[in-house]
């Protein structure tokens, strides 16, 4: 952690020793107001929201880094769980060209590559072998491939597999796969259902505002399509993550604006396991070389988007993830403290943020989870995709 972070956390460490009441009441009147909603059962307004994301001065930080705290002690106890997967990205072959993404490939380049079912099934069990319960995989939008071809990956990681949880294909994937079979979207999920397809990631949400994506990723689909299509996996039976990935162009009210959105699927669908902010990476990105983005979300606006979403999701989604990947495990540790309660992944192997200039992401071992856990007095938990307990730490 750099001597900014340091000393933002010293500020909020000292005051969190003071106490919480004390805390709050030095802070100013509208903040905290705003911050003891969530604790009366009385929801966070997305205006709210925004204002606490534009928080500047130490008192009010240190009252929603501790409140955030604090509900997640109340909600979730002292457990952080973790789950030991691996990631599979089959091929980076994809034509929709997101200014974020430097993990894509045009065919011919020489860094293309696409995994045959037969490198995915041992790769499967190279998971296997390491203890891993999940498989996480997305890929590249290849213009060849059809719904059918997510189907078969499915069912070779069964066979590779059988007990293998599958988490993979995107709601932007899933939107696709339905389009080239042109069939409703519920009926292709269904056909991954029916091969034994686990859960969805809540990926390629980016940030729910048509502006903002329009700009960084205009080849996606829109907002209204991510929302209808997490909508109909949920309809189907099936559960998904939900992410943000901020940092870029994007502004304070837009993650609001986000949120709200996310907030309403839950609330219609209760289809959400967990919500997992994703920082910008933009070293390698063309986003960053041309000019267009900043430099991704600050450490203060990352420690804001833990605490905020704590409170924000209140009774709706109590799953809130940091990311190793993204941040570095040190600074991913303390965010445990500002209202997340789960580590994420074990992972294995992970290119996208790497190709993005990102420093970590291919592998963090279960014992450096439950280390790092114990550092800061909470129990860890290995758990399955959907937050079974698998085997409980208690040193």
């Amino acid at each position: 952690m750099d001597k900014e972070l340091k000393k933002i956390i010293n500020t909020i460490e000292n005051n969190r020793a003071k106490g919480f009441e004390i805390t709050l009441s030095k802070s100013s009147s509208d903040i905290s107001k705003i911050i003891e909603k969530p604790f009366n059962n009385k929801e966070i307004t997305e205006q709210e929201a925004e204002k606490l994301f534009l928080i500047d001065n130490s008192f009010d930080l240190s009252s929603l880094v501790i409140a955030a705290d604090l509900a997640r002690k109340e909600d979730i106890g002292d457990d952080v769980t973790f789950v030991v997967n691996r990631n599979i990205n089959f091929t980076n072959i994809c034509n929709t060209y997101c200014g974020f993404c430097n993990f894509m490939a045009a065919e011919g380049d020489e860094r293309a590559y696409f995994l045959t079912m037969d490198e995915i099934k041992e790769k499967v069990h190279e998971a296997k072998d390491n203890g891993a319960t999940e498989v996480c995989m997305q890929g590249g939008m290849h213009p060849d491939i059809d719904g059918n071809f997510y189907v078969e990956i499915i069912k070779s990681v069964k066979e590779a597999v059988p007990e293998m949880h599958t988490h993979c294909f995107s709601p932007f994937e899933v939107h696709y796969g339905a389009s080239t079979l042109n069939i409703p979207i519920r009926d292709f999920v269904s056909m991954l259902k029916d091969v034994g397809h686990g859960t969805f990631p809540g990926t390629a949400a980016e940030i729910l505002s048509e502006d903002v994506r329009k700009i960084i990723a205009p080849g996606k689909i829109t907002t209204d399509q991510w929302v209808d299509t997490i909508k109909e996996i949920h309809k189907a039976g099936m559960k998904t993550t939900s992410t943000i990935m901020y940092g870029h162009v994007d502004k304070p009210f837009h993650w609001a604006r986000h949120f709200e959105v996310i907030r309403q699927i839950q609330k219609e669908t209760n289809g959400i396991t967990e919500f997992v902010p994703l920082r910008f990476i933009p070293w390698d990105t063309r986003l960053f070389k041309k000019g267009i983005s900043r430099e991704g979300p600050t450490d203060l606006d990352q420690l804001k988007m833990y605490a905020v979403s704590r409170l924000f999701f209140r009774g709706i989604i109590n799953n809130i993830q940091v990311s190793w990947v993204k941040q570095g495990p040190e600074f991913a540790q303390y965010c445990l403290t500002a209202g997340a309660n789960d580590f994420g992944g074990t992972l294995m192997e992970e290119k996208i943020t790497t190709a993005a200039g990102g420093k970590y992401g291919q592998y963090f071992p279960p014992e450096e989870f439950r280390r790092l856990t114990l550092e800061i007095n909470r129990r860890p938990v290995e758990r399955s995709t959907s937050y079974e307990y698998l085997k409980v730490f208690e040193n």
